[in-house]
């Protein structure tokens, strides 16, 4: 490949004087100032200053001249190149300065325009009403208790009074472990959590229980076969259904706002007396009852929407726990959390909240906070 100054004479090439030095420094000069980049100025300092550059040519052949003539020739050569290097210099600190300032200005970030986040996770909508929901009793003094899902027989159904022969045992409710024989299952209900409470902490006991239970129901729009439920247990010397009332008004106030409740008798086997807790609908107050040109979707024109179930606790129940029943009562509650945010939200359909779409919780999180 033949090099940028092959062109130069032979006669410039073998007798360095100082118009021919000249020269070749203007040319180098020249080629150094139109470099408008620092790899073209690279470019420029090889052809001009490399070791196959006219000067470098040149200074190689100073060994050919006569004696007296070679410190000349090197003084001017070495002078020449001298120069040659300052401009390479100067001209590299004027282009790293203009591509540094150029970088700058196209790379320049504007801090206050809007920007577009990654988008984020959310809580789950029942998640989100379950923190709620436990931070209302964590301000009234009561404690937060959880336990297995995996659980035995003996905490889900004996200790609470359930019989042998209850339907709640059978395989169409409950969704026992192979071999059934051995008396595990998924815990139907967050009942068994108070048990655990009653037998491993010391009385007065008030506790709240969260967590996720299993039931052999359908999976369609208004039951899933597993669910979330909150429990309250409180135990201590004095307690009364009227504790209970105020209790539960407080905590409707808390989450639907300025509602009433009401209880209609029921049965529970851990309860006794025992009711179903109805929540005055927070949505038309009861205005849509009777009232065809305004029904209400949420408590379909009812004006109360079945909330859960409460009672006394069962002194059965005391007892299997090792707690004198003449000494301690207590009243126990548990509501389905899944069903209270439907209500909250109208949400339509229960399946919605497993399918794992971050869309419906960040529509739903307002709603359920």
């Amino acid at each position: 490949m033949s090099g940028p100054h092959e062109s130069v004479d032979s006669q410039r090439s073998t007798e360095p004087d100082s118009e021919v030095v000249n020269g070749y420094l203007h040319e180098a000069i020249a080629a150094i100032a139109a470099a408008t980049t620092t790899a073209e100025l690279k470019q420029a300092r090889l052809d001009h200053a490399g070791d196959r550059s006219p000067l470098a040519l040149a200074n190689r052949k100073i060994g050919t001249l006569p004696p007296a003539e070679r410190k000349e020739a090197g003084a001017r050569i070495g002078k020449a190149r001298g120069v040659l290097n300052q401009a390479v210099s100067a001209r590299q600190a004027e282009l790293a300065a203009l591509e540094l300032e150029t970088a700058l200005r196209d790379e320049h970030v504007d801090m206050t325009l809007p920007v577009h986040l990654t988008p984020q996770g959310a809580l789950h909508p029942i998640t989100a009403l379950i923190d709620d929901m436990c931070d209302v009793f964590v301000a009234m003094g009561w404690e937060v208790a959880e336990g297995p899902e995996l659980e035995a027989e003996w905490y889900n159904f004996d200790a609470l009074n359930i019989g042998p022969d209850h339907p709640s045992r059978a395989l169409q409710d409950t969704l026992w472990i192979d071999p059934p024989s051995d008396g595990k299952l998924l815990r139907t209900q967050t009942s068994p959590v108070q048990i655990r409470a009653l037998l491993e902490r010391d009385l007065p006991l008030y506790v709240v229980s969260p967590g996720k239970v299993f039931r052999a129901d359908e999976y369609d729009a208004t039951h899933l076969p597993v669910f979330h439920q909150l429990e309250g247990l409180v135990v201590d010397k004095g307690i009364s259904m009227a504790d209970l009332r105020g209790t539960l008004d407080h905590f409707a106030r808390a989450m639907f706002g300025d509602v009433r409740t009401r209880m209609r008798p029921h049965h529970f086997p851990f309860t006794e007396p025992s009711a179903e807790v109805d929540l005055e609908c927070f949505v038309c107050h009861g205005e849509s009852v009777g009232n065809p040109d305004a029904p209400c979707r949420t408590c379909r024109s009812e004006g109360w929407i079945e909330w859960g179930g409460c009672g006394v606790v069962n002194p059965r129940v005391l007892q299997a726990c090792g707690i004198d029943a003449s000494l301690y009562s207590g009243f126990a509650f548990g509501m389905g959390v899944d069903r209270t945010v439907m209500f909250r939200n109208n949400a339509p359909d229960l399946r919605d909240f497993v399918e794992g779409d971050i869309r419906f919780s960040r529509s739903l999180l307002g709603g359920a906070r």
